[in-house]
C-alpha cells in the first residue's frame, strides 16, 4: 500500500476508534486524532479512567463498525455553522481547535455514523476499507502539550492492510519492548535518574561510563585523524553573549533561569556555537587558515517539559558531539562532502549500515541572501549525490537561518532514528560580524556549518542499547571477558589470566564468588558479556582457557591464542 493510502487508512481508523469511544462513553470530549508513522492516536477527556479491558471493548466496537462499511462523508461549513454544530454536541475542545483555523480557510467536517470531527482528511471511502486494527496503550497527554492545561487520555493504536502485516508489526513492538533502553539500563546498571537530582538529568554508572569512555575516545581519535581540532568551552556565559546570538530573543523558553555573578546575569548554555565563535574572533583570521574544523563534546542544558522526558532519548542535560566548520564559499561543497563521508564512516563503525538523507530547503521567512541559499542548497545536493545516499527533499523545511541535511539510520529491528544534522547558518556570522581577510586584502563573511554526527551522547547511547539489545559488540562492551574459576583451588589461576588480559588492554574481571560454575555462567550470560573463560584443573595445568562466547561457541585454546583473537576483534571493531 502506498504511504499516502496507509496514512488515510490510519486516519480513518482513528475516527472509527473515536466513534467507538463515543458509543461506549457518551460523555467523552474529543481533541485531536491524527495518523502517525506507526499508527494513530486520539485524545479524550472523560471521567472514566481507561484500562486494558476498556481497550478490548473499544476494539470490539471498532471491528463491528468496520464490518458495517459505514461511509466517511465530508461536508464544508461556515465558521458559524461549525461553532453551532460542535457547541450543540458539547465538544469544547473542537471549538478551541476551530478558533485556530485562519479566516478564509475552508472548514470541513467528516462524519462516520454518529461521530463527526473537525478534520481536513483524507479518509478512505467507507469503514470496510480499513484493514486490521489493534489498540495498544493508554497514556496521559496535556491539551496542546501544555502542562498548565487539562490532562487528557490518549489511546494509541495501529492499522495495517492485512492481518499478517499487523502481526509482523506487533512482533516488532514486542521486540522493541524487550530492547527498551530504560529497562536494560536498569537491568545492566548502565545509568539512572533520581528525583533528588531532578528529572531528565542522567547519572552514568560504571558500566555505562565505560561504554561512553570508549565512544568518546574513538570519537576524539577519529576527529583528529580527519582534520578536526577539539575545543573545550565553559558551561555558562554572560547574558550579553546570548543576546548577541539571539537565543534570549528566540530560544528563551528552553533556557534555564539566569544566575547572578558579579551583579551580571549568566546563563547555562543551551548550545555551544557562540563559544566557538568567540574562539574564532580571538584574533583576525586569514583565508589561508580556512577551513577551520572545530569540534567539542560539549554538555548543554535545555528545559524540556516533564511530559516529554523519556529515558536517555529526551533529557534536560546532554553532551552534543558538536562541531563547526568555518570556510570560504569556494570550500563549502568539499567540506559538506567530507562531513557526509566522515558521518558514514562513524555509523558503519557503530554497526549502522542503512542510512538515508533528508534535505530541508529555504522556508518562506529566511535570513541571508538568496544566492547564498542557492549555493548552499546546491552544495548539499551535490554532496548527497556524491555520497550515493537515498534522499528525500523537505521543501521549505529548513530553519530560517539556513538549509540542512538530516541523516536517519535504521536499527536492528527496522526503526529509523534521526541522528546526524548538517546545518548551514547565515544568521550567526552576521550577528557576530564574523570575517576573514581574503586574498584581495578585504574583509569577507565566512560560511558557517553546524554539524552533529551522533547527536547527543545520551540519546545515541540509548539507540545503541536498543540496537544491540544490551549485547554490545566486543569493542564497546563495558566488560569484554569474565574469567570463571570452577572452584576455589583455581582462583589464583583465574586472577592470573585476568591480569594478563588486563595488561593487554582487555576489559576483564574474575568471578571469585563462592558459587557453582553454573551460577557464574548464568550471571555472565544475563549481563550479556561477549566472552566467558572457564578455568579448572586441566586449564591451570596446560595454560589454556575454556572459551564460551555469547554466540554459543565453545572450545579450549591457549591463553595467548585467545588474547590474539580478542585483541584483533576489538581493533577491527567487529
Amino acid at each position: 500500500m502506498a504511504e499516502h493510502d496507509l496514512h488515510a487508512m490510519r486516519h480513518s481508523a482513528a475516527h472509527i476508534m473515536a466513534a467507538a469511544v463515543q458509543e461506549l462513553h457518551p460523555d467523552a470530549k474529543f481533541d485531536i486524532g491524527p495518523a502517525t508513522d506507526e499508527g494513530f492516536y486520539y485524545d479524550f477527556d472523560m471521567a472514566h479512567r481507561l484500562g486494558p479491558e476498556d481497550l478490548k471493548a473499544i476494539e470490539r466496537a471498532m471491528k463491528k463498525m468496520i464490518g458495517r462499511r459505514l461511509p466517511f462523508e465530508r461536508r464544508e461549513m461556515t465558521r458559524e455553522e461549525a461553532q453551532a454544530f460542535f457547541a450543540a454536541r458539547g465538544q469544547s475542545y473542537k471549538l478551541e481547535r476551530l478558533a485556530d483555523i485562519p479566516a478564509g480557510e475552508t472548514i470541513s467536517v467528516y462524519q462516520c455514523g454518529d461521530f463527526a470531527d473537525l478534520c481536513r482528511g483524507p479518509h478512505v471511502g467507507h469503514t470496510g476499507e480499513v484493514g486490521s486494527v489493534k489498540l495498544l496503550t493508554v497514556a496521559g497527554s496535556y491539551f496542546r502539550g501544555d502542562e498548565r492545561n487539562p490532562m487528557l487520555q490518549r489511546i494509541y493504536g495501529t492499522a495495517f492492510p492485512s492481518p499478517a502485516e499487523l502481526a509482523d508489526h506487533l512482533r516488532r513492538i514486542e521486540e522493541a519492548r524487550k530492547r527498551d533502553h530504560r529497562r536494560l539500563g536498569s537491568e545492566l546498571e548502565l545509568f539512572s535518574t533520581h528525583e533528588a537530582i531532578g528529572p531528565g538529568l542522567i547519572c552514568w554508572h560504571p558500566a555505562g561510563a565505560r561504554v561512553r569512555h570508549v565512544i568518546e575516545t574513538f570519537w576524539r581519535d577519529a576527529h583528529y585523524a580527519n582534520g578536526y581540532e577539539l575545543l573545550y568551552t565553559p558551561h555558562l556565559g554572560r547574558a550579553t553573549l546570548w543576546q548577541t546570538s539571539g537565543h534570549l530573543e528566540f530560544y528563551r523558553e528552553a533556557m534555564y533561569s539566569a544566575m547572578q555573578v558579579d551583579e551580571q546575569d549568566y546563563y547555562v548554555k543551551p548550545m555551544n556555537c557562540p563559544f566557538h565563535i568567540q574562539v574564532y574572533q580571538n584574533r583576525p583570521r586569514s583565508y589561508r587558515e580556512l577551513p577551520l574544523r572545530w569540534a567539542e563534546l560539549g554538555t548543554v542544558y535545555r528545559y524540556e517539559k516533564g511530559g516529554v522526558l523519556h529515558g536517555l532519548m529526551r533529557v534536560r542535560g546532554f553532551t552534543q558531539d558538536d562541531a563547526h566548520i568555518i570556510c570560504t564559499p569556494g570550500q563549502i561543497e568539499d567540506e559538506i562532502c567530507e562531513v557526509l563521508r566522515f558521518s558514514l564512516f562513524l555509523w558503519d563503525a557503530f554497526g549502522f549500515r542503512e542510512v538515508k538523507a533528508y534535505l530541508a530547503t529555504r522556508p518562506p521567512k529566511a535570513v541571508g541572501e538568496p544566492e547564498r541559499w542557492e549555493q548552499a542548497l546546491a552544495s548539499l545536493q551535490h554532496a548527497v549525490r556524491r555520497a550515493g545516499l537515498d534522499c528525500e527533499v523537505d521543501e521549505g523545511g529548513g530553519a530560517f537561518y539556513g538549509p540542512k541535511i538530516d541523516l536517519k539510520i535504521k536499527d536492528a529491528i527496522g526503526r529509523q532514528w534521526q541522528t546526524t544534522t548538517i546545518q548551514f547558518d547565515f544568521n550567526l556570522p552576521e550577528r557576530f560580524d564574523m570575517t576573514y581577510i581574503g586574498p584581495d586584502g578585504r574583509r569577507h563573511r565566512p560560511y558557517m556549518v553546524h554539524r552533529a554526527l551522533l547527536g547527543s551522547l545520551e540519546r545515541f547511547f540509548g539507540i545503541l542499547v536498543e540496537h544491540y539489545g544490551g549485547a554490545f559488540p566486543t569493542w564497546l562492551a563495558p566488560e569484554q571477558v569474565r574469567v570463571l574459576p570452577i572452584s576455589e583451588p583455581f582462583l589464583d589461576y583465574a586472577r592470573a589470566v585476568a591480569g594478563t588480559l588486563r595488561a593487554a588492554g582487555v576489559r576483564v574481571s574474575a568471578d571469585t564468588e563462592a558459587d557453582t560454575i553454573g551460577a557464574k555462567i548464568r550471571r555472565a550470560r544475563n549481563q550479556r558479556l561477549p566472552y566467558m573463560l572457564v578455568v579448572g584443573e586441566r586449564e591451570a595445568a596446560s595454560g589454556e582457557v575454556s572459551v564460551r562466547s555469547r554466540a554459543g561457541e565453545e572450545g579450549s585454546v591457549s591463553l595467548d591464542a585467545f588474547l590474539a583473537r580478542v585483541r584483533a576483534e576489538i581493533e577491527a571493531r567487529g
